[in-house]
């Protein structure tokens, strides 16, 4: 008797072990933070000073700086625009090279500088929006000038450290608020 039971057991033990493995354990990937932000709702900003005017995300928060120039922020992104405002006086030529100098100086760490042009006839709005891709400093700028008396350029900063794969969810977020911002600007 004590001899069957043991058999059983055996029997038991080399039967569950047979059909309980399985060919190989994996481990689990890697996850990844999703990052998710709301779709953006767009408001006209104008201001009484400035010689211009633009479509904004309702979320960011808008300052006023010197010479009409703005900074727009993102708190939770830790990002800002930054807009500068420049009249032009007979100095257009200086003006598109020290902003087409200031992309440029991103070569060093960036991986590719996309140009796109915006031309605008009707509102008499013309300009460059750059694509930054890699770990520079910013991931969009752009310009945009009548040619005639306004000039403003555009850039976004990120307060972190420039890794383009963590803030890429971020970053094309402001890029899109930002092509925006220069795609709906109009001279006063």
């Amino acid at each position: 008797m004590l001899k069957k039971q043991v058999t059983i057991t055996v029997l038991l033990i080399v039967l569950f072990s047979v059909f309980s493995c399985k060919d190989e354990v994996l481990p689990k990937p890697a996850s990844y933070l999703r990052l998710d932000y709301p779709e953006a709702e767009y408001v006209n900003f104008e201001n009484s000073t400035s010689p211009f005017a633009f479509e904004m995300n309702s979320k960011a928060i808008i300052k006023g700086g010197k010479d009409g120039g703005f900074t727009i922020t993102y708190p939770k992104m830790k990002a800002t625009i930054y807009l500068t405002y420049k009249p032009v006086n007979n100095d257009i030529n200086k003006l598109l090279r020290d902003a087409q100098k200031l992309t440029y100086e991103h070569v060093i760490k960036a991986d590719d500088i996309l140009e796109q042009p915006y031309i605008n006839p009707s509102k008499k709005v013309f300009g460059m929006f750059y694509r930054v891709d890699g770990n520079a400093a910013t991931n969009s700028q752009f310009y945009v000038t009548d040619s005639i008396k306004h000039f403003v350029t555009g850039s976004v900063y990120f307060y972190a450290k420039p890794n383009y794969d963590s803030i890429m969810p971020a970053a094309s977020y402001v890029r899109n608020d930002m092509q925006r911002l220069m795609e709906t600007l109009k001279w006063k």
